[in-house]
């Protein structure tokens, strides 16, 4: 066998499985709502976009926008009292 083709075995054979987690319905409409902001992104429907994300377990939660510049302050308030809600529903 050629030293090269050696080369290439050795990497195959040191390939793992990757777990594939666990899928249940509020996974599957988290994806299903990204996709379908991601289309509208993409076919310009979108001027502006803010996410809120919380952890599997509530102790993290992050916000993050993109938008026409004017759009700023709303979303922010908008994400703010969001934030409030989600945090005052976990205790």
């Amino acid at each position: 066998m050629s030293e090269k083709m050696a080369n290439q075995r050795s990497r195959v054979t040191n390939l793992h499985a990757v777990p594939t987690p666990p899928v249940d319905e509020s996974v599957v409409s988290i994806v299903d709502l990204l996709q379908e902001h991601l289309r509208l992104a993409r076919e310009g429907k979108l001027r502006s976009l803010a996410v809120v994300s919380v952890s599997a377990d509530g102790s993290a939660i992050g916000t993050q926008w993109s938008c026409d510049p004017s759009d700023m302050a709303s979303l922010i308030g908008k994400l703010t009292v969001l934030t409030h809600d989600l945090m005052a529903a976990r205790k």
